[in-house]
C-alpha cells in the first residue's frame, strides 16, 4: 500500500475507510484524557473497555432484583436459575466449541484449579505437568500446588518449557521433541495460548494433536486468547481451558471467567472433581439429593449460583463478538497489528525492540516492546503523559494491543508516531 511514511496521517485514515470489517469504536465507551478528547487506549490485553449496552444490562437484572426479589430465579424472561446459559452460544462461538462444552463461572485461576482436579490424575510414571517458561504467576502457582496435592515435589512434577537461547519465542517443534522424548512421564499440558509477556501465540492444534498422541491432557490457559485469536476447541481435540472475561471480551474489571470442557468428557461421572450443587443436575437439584449427580458438559463443574451481574456484562460484549464474528474481528486484527508493526519498522526507533513473533499466525493484537538500555519506566511515564493508555511489564516490556473493535488505524499511528518521540526524546 506504498511507503507507510509517505502515506502518514491521511493513509491511516484512508486504511481505516477501506477496511472490510468496520470498527466497532461507537460502540464502546472511550476513556478522555483533561482535555476531554480520548485517551489512545491500547490496553485491551489487559483491561477492555465498556460497551455501551452493558450499563442496561446490568441495570435490567437490578431492576428485576427489586420487582421480584426471589422470585427472579425462576420468573419468564428473567430465569436466574438457568442464567449461565444465556451466554452458552456466544461464549463458545468466540472460542469454537460446542454449547454445551463452554460454561460462565468463578474467575480464572479458580476455574483452572477446578478443572486439574479432573485432569491433572498423575499416576505411576506418568506424573509431571508442563507449563510454559514465565508463564503468568497464578500458573505458576497453580500448578505448583496443584503437584503438592498429590503429594508431589513441584520441583520434581513441574517442567517448564523454554525458549532456545537467545530467542524470545517457545518453538512448537521444540515441544513436539519434548513429548517425543519424555511423554511417557506428562501427565498434564497447561499452556498459555497467547504468553502474557511476549505475545506470542502458540499452534494449539499442532501442541494437542502431539499431547495426545503422548497419552497426555492438554489444558489451555485462554486469558489473552479469548477474544484474540480465531479458535477451534472442540475440533482441535483440546480436553479442558479456561479464561477470564475482562480483557478482550470486555466483561469488565474482575468479571466471570468462563471454562470449556470437551464434549468427549461430558458423560463422565466418574471424573474426579470439587462438587457443588448447582453442578448437580437440574432436574434434582431442588430436591436436595444426597448424592451428587453431576449435569454433563461443563455446567456439571458448576459450584455456585451463576453470578447473575458479571455474566449480564459479559452477554451485553458477546453480542457484539457474535454480530461481528470471530474470523473477521481475526481478520482486521491481523492487518491493525501488521500496520503497527509496519510504521514501526519505518519510524524504527532504536531503543525499542519487538519480541513478539512477526508471522501473522503467531501472535494476536499484542506486540511486546522491549525498552534497551533500562529506560522502560521513562518511556512509559512519556507515553502515559501523552494521553497512551498501554502497560509496563517488568524488567523491560511495554505492552501495546490495538483491539480491533474499538481500535483504528489512526490510533495505531498516532502511537507509533509518540513512540518514536518518546524513545528518542
Amino acid at each position: 500500500m506504498g511507503d507507510v511514511l509517505s502515506e502518514g496521517l491521511e493513509g491511516a485514515r484512508r486504511r481505516e475507510a477501506a477496511d472490510p470489517v468496520a470498527s466497532r469504536r461507537d460502540a464502546f465507551h472511550l476513556p478522555c484524557g483533561a482535555d476531554g478528547a480520548p485517551k489512545l487506549y491500547l490496553c485491551g490485553n489487559s483491561l477492555g473497555l465498556q460497551p455501551r449496552a452493558t450499563r442496561a444490562a446490568v441495570e435490567a437484572e437490578l431492576d428485576a432484583w427489586a420487582r421480584l426479589g426471589v422470585d427472579g430465579h425462576f420468573a419468564p424472561g428473567v430465569d436466574w436459575f438457568a442464567y449461565h446459559e444465556r451466554v452458552a452460544v456466544t461464549g463458545a462461538a468466540v472460542v469454537g466449541a460446542e454449547p454445551g462444552e463452554v460454561v460462565a463461572m468463578n474467575a480464572l485461576s479458580v476455574n483452572l484449579h477446578l478443572l486439574l482436579i479432573s485432569f491433572y490424575r498423575p499416576q505411576g510414571a506418568r506424573r509431571k505437568i508442563v507449563i510454559e517458561a514465565g508463564a503468568f504467576p497464578s500458573d505458576r502457582y497453580i500448578v505448583a500446588s496443584q503437584a503438592r496435592l498429590h503429594g508431589l515435589a513441584p520441583e520434581d512434577a513441574v517442567v517448564e518449557l523454554a525458549p532456545r537461547p537467545g530467542e524470545h519465542a517457545l518453538r512448537e517443534e521444540d515441544v513436539e521433541a519434548y513429548l517425543e522424548r519424555e511423554g511417557a512421564e506428562v501427565a498434564t499440558l497447561l499452556l498459555g495460548g497467547v504468553h502474557y509477556y511476549t505475545g506470542q501465540a502458540l499452534d494449539m492444534a499442532r501442541i494437542t494433536q502431539a499431547g495426545r498422541r503422548a497419552g497426555a491432557v492438554v489444558g489451555f490457559d485462554l486469558a489473552h486468547a479469548a477474544g484474540n485469536l480465531e479458535l477451534r476447541l472442540h475440533d482441535w481435540g483440546v480436553d479442558f481451558a479456561a479464561w477470564c472475561s475482562y480483557k478482550y471480551l470486555n466483561a469488565g474489571p474482575g468479571g466471570v471467567g468462563m471454562a470449556f470442557v470437551h464434549a468427549r468428557h461430558a458423560q463422565r461421572p466418574e471424573l474426579h472433581r470439587l462438587a457443588g450443587w448447582w453442578g448437580n443436575d437440574p432436574a434434582s437439584r431442588f430436591q436436595m439429593p444426597h448424592t451428587f449427580a453431576p449435569q454433563p458438559g461443563a455446567a456439571g463443574w458448576q459450584l455456585s449460583n451463576a453470578p447473575v451481574l458479571p455474566i449480564a456484562a459479559l452477554a451485553a460484549s458477546l453480542d457484539l463478538f457474535a454480530e461481528v464474528g470471530m474470523a473477521a474481528l481475526r481478520a482486521r486484527s491481523l492487518r491493525l497489528t501488521g500496520y503497527l508493526l509496519e510504521v514501526l519498522d519505518a519510524l524504527g526507533p532504536e531503543q525499542v525492540e519487538v519480541i513478539t513473533p512477526r508471522e501473522p499466525t503467531r501472535r494476536g493484537a499484542q506486540l511486546s516492546l522491549r525498552v534497551r538500555g533500562g529506560g522502560v519506566q521513562t518511556l512509559h511515564e512519556r507515553l502515559d503523559a501523552a494521553g497512551v493508555v498501554c502497560d509496563l511489564r517488568k524488567p523491560d516490556v511495554v505492552r501495546v494491543a490495538p483491539a480491533p473493535l474499538y481500535n483504528t488505524y489512526e490510533e495505531v499511528w498516532r502511537f507509533a508516531a509518540l513512540l518514536s518521540a518518546s524513545a528518542t526524546g
